[in-house]
């Protein structure tokens, strides 16, 4: 036998609601078995441009490194920035 869903409870603003939903379990306000898969497709992760000073011998390493691996050197750069702070 189904419970009955609980009412979502209004927000003041973004930041309410996301330490709400940090607290409380989706499962209990939405029936997520009738839930349906959604495609976002012009969906852009959300960047910043930044200025990094490298030494030029680093840079070269790193672009052999990106050239060996067929990948644009600022991707594999990120590639390892990412895993390195998965690592930790």
């Amino acid at each position: 036998m189904n419970k009955p869903l609980k009412a979502i409870p209004p927000f003041a603003d973004e930041t309410a609601e996301r330490t709400y939903w940090e607290a409380h379990d989706s499962t209990t306000h939405f029936d997520w078995s009738k839930a349906k898969k959604v495609m976002l497709p012009n969906l852009q992760p959300t960047t910043k441009t930044i200025s990094l000073r490298l030494p030029q011998h680093l840079l070269d390493s790193i672009k052999v490194a990106a050239n060996a691996r067929d990948v644009p050197y600022q991707s594999l750069i990120k590639v390892w920035l990412q895993e390195k702070l998965h690592a930790h």
